[in-house]
């Protein structure tokens, strides 16, 4: 008889992000199971859908705490779901706090409870100090905890107590997604095109501080190698971001870039400025991204974190320490200067995420967890 695993994330396709990715490919990837996925709605009122034949039900948010959704009738909708599906597995995104007692609660005794731990909770205030006990319930009655890095586990206070039953499952990028296709190299020329043919630097992502974006354009004073800096994306910080950087004519905010664009961005670029600075960046989809596509990174070095496991310092790209951004500017001259150095990057760090951390070898690695259940 096939099995059921339930998937608890906070959004999911076509809501965007690192969780709902990941959330997406393990839903669509795990055929063998039968799979279903309860999210709060990013939009819009409760509702069931069907994505790629994966039955979604989207829970309409009552209230948002500190960028944390909470609804007042998810127990009913976790309930309903319970009672039609009979998960034998739950699959848990983390952080997703407010859900952890009503989903400890409610899923079936004889359901494997796992805690995708995607990173740990690093706002340590009162609201942290409330949820933290449905945190620490949660880790004390789940069945395994999934590490994203093995550099995360040991930093990390709420799963390092518990890492007799932490494993890794390496997030993975949707390489079909980034592949060229047909018309692709005219549309990269294009881009280049654009700057003026100038080497490119680029970024991908929400503007948000951890992101580390003012880092970027601080370096990019220190940077003296002609080129632009292309940040794709957007989010509560981009004026700020863009107040920061006026007068700078080599930075170029694109706005939100389609993701059909995004593959010719990535392939058009030669260096990812990937400039996060807390373990908050617990893997980076982005960068695997960008690395599959050859755009070479250059990252802080963050303790704790999987960013330094996906870029290997001096064999995929540049690592320079946390927040020096002369040393960072530095990086991204050398790799500029030095086009063999660029390529060996490049292909090196294609590699490593075809072989490493591709969507289809986390399901795979994921299925072999499962199976072991």
């Amino acid at each position: 008889m096939t099995k059921t695993i339930l998937h608890i994330s906070k959004y999911y396709y076509p809501d965007e992000g690192g969780i709902e990715t990941v959330a997406k490919y393990l839903a669509e990837g795990l055929t063998d199971y039968r799979n279903i996925v309860i999210c709060y709605a990013g939009s819009g009122p409760t509702r069931t859908d069907t994505v790629n034949g994966t039955t979604v039900w989207r829970v309409a948010p009552s209230l948002n705490i500190a960028s944390q959704d909470i609804c007042f009738s998810y127990c009913r909708y976790l309930r309903k779901v319970c009672r039609e599906y009979d998960p034998d597995i739950a699959i848990i995104h983390c952080p997703n706090p407010f859900v952890y007692p009503i989903a400890m609660s409610i899923l079936p005794a004889h359901c494997k409870k796992i805690l995708l731990w995607h990173s740990d909770i690093l706002t340590k205030g009162i609201l942290y100090k409330a949820i933290k006990p449905f945190e620490t319930s949660a880790l004390k009655k789940s069945d395994l905890i999934l590490a994203t890095s093995p550099n995360y586990i040991d930093p990390s206070s709420p799963i390092y107590r518990y890492r007799e039953k932490v494993k890794v499952l390496q997030n993975g990028m949707i390489a079909t997604d980034f592949d060229l296709r047909d018309g692709d190299a005219e549309r990269i020329a294009a881009i280049r095109a654009t700057y003026g043919n100038r080497k490119l630097i680029l970024f991908v992502g929400r503007h948000i501080p951890y992101k580390g974006i003012d880092k970027l354009i601080e370096a990019s004073q220190y940077i003296t190698s002609d080129c632009r800096i292309l940040i794709a994306g957007r989010g509560p910080e981009t004026e700020r971001l863009k107040a920061l950087a006026a007068g700078n004519d080599r930075i170029v905010f694109l706005g939100k870039v389609s993701n059909d664009d995004l593959r010719c961005y990535y392939h058009a670029a030669d260096i990812f400025g990937f400039a996060s600075i807390t373990k908050q960046e617990a893997f980076g989809i982005a960068l695997a991204e960008a690395m599959y596509c050859g755009c070479v990174p250059v990252t802080f070095h963050i303790e704790g974190s999987g960013v330094n496991w996906v870029n290997v310092k001096g064999v995929t790209g540049e690592e320079v320490p946390l927040n020096d951004v002369r040393a960072y500017a530095a990086a991204v001259d050398r790799i500029l200067a030095d086009p063999d150095l660029q390529h060996r990057y490049a292909e090196a760090a294609r590699k490593r995420i075809q072989d490493n951390f591709t969507d289809s070898r986390s399901v795979e690695v994921a299925r072999h967890i499962l199976s072991q259940l």
